[in-house]
């Protein structure tokens, strides 16, 4: 399974809601805090090319995006692929 890393916050129900559904489905996770990491935002915005909000998820090396981009890609069927590879 590929390493899966999401960058959040506490306060962030869209975080929350991408952790949710990772656990749902058995998958773990690195969490960085980029509120408790300030530093670390800088960092997931050079990976998310220049995006700001959190959730930002990673799946491997492959930018997902945010919560809405992780749903999507499980109501599609494609989730459980990307996390294979």
């Amino acid at each position: 399974m590929q390493p899966v890393t999401i960058y959040s916050s506490q306060l962030c129900g869209y975080c929350h809601a991408a952790k949710r559904l990772l656990n749902s489905k058995g998958v773990s996770f690195d969490e960085i805090d980029v509120v408790m990491s300030p530093d670390k935002r800088q960092e997931m915005m050079q990976r998310a090319n220049g995006r700001h909000t959190v959730p930002q998820i990673f799946i491997g090396d492959t930018h997902v995006g945010g919560y809405d981009d992780l749903a999507a890609l499980e109501r599609g069927g494609k989730l459980d692929l990307l996390l294979a590879d």
